[in-house]
């Protein structure tokens, strides 16, 4: 291995170092404990290093952003797969979008809430994001109807999911009637 690669190997894990770290204090702490001053401190480096990696805290957010956007595509595509029926895969996609929801509460935020310096619903879109909106689309798509189009149908029904997830975490849903709540949206949105 070249000194080259071996600098190039090192950086590559001081930055997931640093996301990894990023995402573990914002899961314990929230979004305003992640400050580098802190980050710099728990990983060992200085606030120098950090920066050669990240401008700041908004890049270390966008990188939670997409790590977090391609497992969660990872997680729908998994509920999925295995499952024949068209209304209980959508259903299986709704548990494991709102399962995923709940789980990573700072992730989902970085993803969905927070500013990670992305580009949502554009030609510069970054492909971990386009990813998880085609894993729902993958599902959904065959269940929109014959006059909707597929995308738009994505849509909406990740906006309810959106939605469902958003109010329930801030306790103005009861937590008890999620698998209801799935239901009502399978039964009323998707046509099978």
């Amino acid at each position: 291995m070249s000194v080259h690669e071996r600098k190039e190997r090192e950086r590559a894990d001081r930055e997931r170092l640093i996301v990894a770290t990023a995402r573990e204090l914002a899961e314990q702490q929230g979004w305003d404990a992640v400050t580098t001053r802190r980050l710099a401190e728990r990983i060992e480096y200085s606030q120098p290093v950090l920066y050669s990696h990240f401008r700041g805290k908004r890049e270390i957010i966008g990188a939670v952003a997409l790590q977090g956007a391609t497992e969660m595509a990872a997680a729908v595509r998994a509920a999925t797969a295995a499952v024949d029926d068209p209304h209980e895969r959508v259903a299986a996609l709704a548990r494991a979008y709102l399962d995923f929801a709940a789980r990573n509460p700072a992730v989902y935020d970085a993803i969905f809430q927070l500013d990670g310096g992305l580009a949502y619903a554009q030609d510069d879109t970054p492909e971990p994001l386009k990813d998880a909106f085609a894993a729902l689309l993958e599902c959904l798509g065959e269940v929109a109807g014959d006059d909707v189009h597929p995308g738009l149908f994505t849509e909406v029904f990740w906006a309810s999911l959106h939605g469902v997830a958003t109010l329930t975490r801030s306790g103005r849903l009861l937590p008890g009637d999620t698998e209801q709540r799935i239901e009502l949206l399978v039964d009323r949105l998707a046509v099978l």
